[in-house]
Protein backbone atom coordinates (compact mmCIF):
# COMPACT_ATOMS: atom_id res chain seq x y z
CA UNK A 1 0.00 0.00 0.00
CA UNK A 2 1.12 3.55 -0.70
CA UNK A 3 -0.43 6.79 0.54
CA UNK A 4 -1.12 8.98 -2.50
CA UNK A 5 -3.02 12.16 -1.68
CA UNK A 6 -5.77 13.93 0.20
CA UNK A 7 -8.44 15.72 -1.83
CA UNK A 8 -10.25 18.89 -0.74
CA UNK A 9 -12.84 20.78 -2.75
CA UNK A 10 -12.26 24.46 -3.45
CA UNK A 11 -14.52 27.25 -4.69
CA UNK A 12 -11.92 29.66 -6.10
CA UNK A 13 -8.77 28.37 -7.83
CA UNK A 14 -6.80 31.63 -7.62
CA UNK A 15 -7.63 32.23 -3.96
CA UNK A 16 -6.77 28.64 -3.04
CA UNK A 17 -3.49 28.63 -4.99
CA UNK A 18 -2.52 31.91 -3.34
CA UNK A 19 -3.13 30.33 0.07
CA UNK A 20 -1.57 26.90 -0.49
CA UNK A 21 1.28 27.94 -2.83
CA UNK A 22 1.82 31.67 -2.29
CA UNK A 23 1.49 31.66 1.49
CA UNK A 24 2.18 28.09 2.64
CA UNK A 25 4.80 27.33 -0.02
CA UNK A 26 3.39 24.19 -1.65
CA UNK A 27 4.17 23.74 -5.35
CA UNK A 28 1.88 22.76 -8.19
CA UNK A 29 2.92 19.40 -9.63
CA UNK A 30 0.26 18.86 -12.25
CA UNK A 31 -3.22 19.88 -13.29
CA UNK A 32 -6.04 18.06 -15.04
CA UNK A 33 -9.08 19.74 -16.61
CA UNK A 34 -12.10 17.61 -17.48
CA UNK A 35 -14.46 19.29 -19.93
CA UNK A 36 -16.84 16.33 -19.74
CA UNK A 37 -16.81 16.16 -15.93
CA UNK A 38 -16.66 19.97 -15.56
CA UNK A 39 -13.89 19.97 -12.97
CA UNK A 40 -10.22 20.76 -12.50
CA UNK A 41 -7.83 18.74 -10.31
CA UNK A 42 -4.69 20.51 -9.14
CA UNK A 43 -2.04 18.44 -7.38
CA UNK A 44 0.30 20.16 -4.93
CA UNK A 45 3.31 18.96 -2.98
CA UNK A 46 5.60 20.34 -0.32
CA UNK A 47 9.03 21.31 -1.70
CA UNK A 48 10.67 18.35 0.09
CA UNK A 49 8.12 15.98 -1.50
CA UNK A 50 8.21 17.49 -5.00
CA UNK A 51 10.59 14.92 -6.50
CA UNK A 52 8.54 11.95 -5.26
CA UNK A 53 5.26 13.61 -6.23
CA UNK A 54 6.47 14.34 -9.77
CA UNK A 55 7.90 10.82 -10.22
CA UNK A 56 6.00 7.68 -11.10
CA UNK A 57 5.21 7.34 -7.36
CA UNK A 58 3.05 10.51 -7.55
CA UNK A 59 2.94 10.93 -3.76
CA UNK A 60 2.40 12.44 -1.24
CA UNK A 61 0.21 15.25 -2.53
CA UNK A 62 -2.72 17.51 -1.80
CA UNK A 63 -5.36 17.41 -4.53
CA UNK A 64 -7.49 20.53 -4.93
CA UNK A 65 -10.72 19.82 -6.82
CA UNK A 66 -12.56 22.73 -8.39
CA UNK A 67 -16.01 21.87 -9.72
CA UNK A 68 -16.90 24.35 -12.44
CA UNK A 69 -20.56 24.46 -11.46
CA UNK A 70 -20.88 26.38 -8.18
CA UNK A 71 -21.54 24.36 -5.04
CA UNK A 72 -21.67 25.32 -1.39
CA UNK A 73 -19.22 23.16 0.56
CA UNK A 74 -19.72 22.85 4.27
CA UNK A 75 -17.03 21.64 6.61
CA UNK A 76 -19.09 20.36 9.50
CA UNK A 77 -18.75 18.03 12.42
CA UNK A 78 -15.64 16.47 13.88
CA UNK A 79 -15.24 13.55 11.44
CA UNK A 80 -12.89 15.66 9.32
CA UNK A 81 -9.82 16.79 11.21
CA UNK A 82 -7.10 18.78 9.49
CA UNK A 83 -4.13 18.82 7.14
CA UNK A 84 -0.74 19.11 8.87
CA UNK A 85 2.46 20.68 7.54
CA UNK A 86 5.91 20.95 9.08
CA UNK A 87 7.27 24.48 8.62
CA UNK A 88 10.78 25.86 9.14
CA UNK A 89 9.62 28.63 11.50
CA UNK A 90 6.10 28.56 12.91
CA UNK A 91 6.34 32.20 14.05
CA UNK A 92 7.48 33.48 10.63
CA UNK A 93 4.86 31.38 8.84
CA UNK A 94 2.06 32.65 11.09
CA UNK A 95 3.25 36.24 10.67
CA UNK A 96 3.28 35.89 6.86
CA UNK A 97 -0.22 34.41 6.92
CA UNK A 98 -1.53 37.08 9.29
CA UNK A 99 0.06 39.86 7.19
CA UNK A 100 -1.90 38.48 4.24
CA UNK A 101 -5.26 38.48 6.01
CA UNK A 102 -5.33 34.88 7.29
CA UNK A 103 -6.76 34.49 10.79
CA UNK A 104 -4.55 32.55 13.18
CA UNK A 105 -7.23 30.42 14.84
CA UNK A 106 -4.90 28.77 17.34
CA UNK A 107 -1.72 30.85 17.77
CA UNK A 108 1.62 29.11 18.38
CA UNK A 109 1.68 30.02 22.07
CA UNK A 110 3.85 26.98 22.76
CA UNK A 111 6.28 27.90 19.98
CA UNK A 112 5.42 24.68 18.19
CA UNK A 113 1.85 24.34 16.90
CA UNK A 114 -0.64 26.67 15.23
CA UNK A 115 -3.91 26.26 13.33
CA UNK A 116 -5.32 28.34 10.47
CA UNK A 117 -8.05 27.72 7.92
CA UNK A 118 -7.90 27.69 4.13
CA UNK A 119 -10.21 29.95 2.11
CA UNK A 120 -12.65 27.00 2.02
CA UNK A 121 -12.58 26.39 5.78
CA UNK A 122 -10.17 23.45 5.78
CA UNK A 123 -8.27 23.34 9.08
CA UNK A 124 -4.49 23.47 8.65
CA UNK A 125 -2.06 22.53 11.42
CA UNK A 126 1.41 24.09 11.30
CA UNK A 127 4.18 22.38 13.29
CA UNK A 128 7.63 23.89 13.87
CA UNK A 129 10.26 21.68 12.21
CA UNK A 130 12.86 21.70 14.97
CA UNK A 131 10.55 21.27 17.93
CA UNK A 132 9.24 24.07 20.12
CA UNK A 133 10.70 27.56 19.88
CA UNK A 134 10.95 29.74 22.97
CA UNK A 135 7.58 31.40 23.67
CA UNK A 136 7.45 34.87 22.12
CA UNK A 137 5.00 37.72 21.68
CA UNK A 138 2.57 38.42 20.19
CA UNK A 139 1.94 34.67 20.05
CA UNK A 140 2.38 33.78 23.73
CA UNK A 141 -0.56 35.93 24.87
CA UNK A 142 -2.74 35.74 21.73
CA UNK A 143 -6.16 34.18 22.26
CA UNK A 144 -7.77 31.52 20.09
CA UNK A 145 -10.12 32.79 17.38
CA UNK A 146 -13.02 30.71 16.11
CA UNK A 147 -12.57 27.00 15.68
CA UNK A 148 -9.95 24.83 14.09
Amino acid sequence: MQYLHTMVRIKDVDESLNFYCGLLGLEEIRRYDSEKGRFTNIFLAAPEDKESAASDKKAPMLELTHNWDPEDYKVEGRAWGHLAFRVDDVYATCQKLMDNGVTINRPPRDGYMAFVKSPDGISIELLNADGPKDPAEPWASMENTGSW
